[in-house]
């Protein structure tokens, strides 16, 4: 009888990663670089390369990474954002390229915000709870 998949090593949909960083530091460029490995962690997906733009008007890292989404078995493109793919009419155009290549777009961060967060010990005023402003949940306050 053969072993359960959770105990042979079973590789997950191949991505790679896309980074466009223009001016950026070397503690920078390596935190994003960790995050999209921590990503694939996270949601088992093999990372398979990372193609990094380092010019503002360059094209280099990105037609390389449309060269690979078209090898069998790839299954999309992680960044750290949209934001990565350049300026909006560059992103969309970007973007629509990456998913004619039947590859999906799959970045870390998405835009929108976190929801408004509601303090507990808030007594609730004439419509509801009162809001507090997006950002950090606060711990719950205890009594002593």
């Amino acid at each position: 009888m053969e072993s359960l998949t959770e105990h042979r090593g079973v590789a997950g949909p191949v991505v790679y990663g896309y980074l466009r960083l223009v001016r950026t530091s070397a503690a920078r460029q390596e935190a994003l670089a960790a995050s999209l490995a921590e990503y694939c962690r996270q949601h088992e997906l093999l990372l398979s390369g990372v193609f990094t733009e380092r010019l503002a008007s360059g094209t280099v890292a990105f037609t390389g990474l449309l060269d690979v989404l078209v090898l069998p078995d790839t299954y999309g493109v992680v960044l750290p954002a949209t934001s990565h793919l350049g300026p909006k009419t560059t992103a969309a155009e970007r973007e629509r390229r990456i998913e004619a290549a039947g590859a999906r777009l799959l970045p870390v961060r998405s835009g929108h915000r976190p929801p408004v967060a509601y303090r507990i010990a808030d007594p609730p005023g004439p419509r509801g709870p009162r809001r507090r402003s997006p950002g950090r949940a606060p711990a719950l306050d205890v009594e002593t």
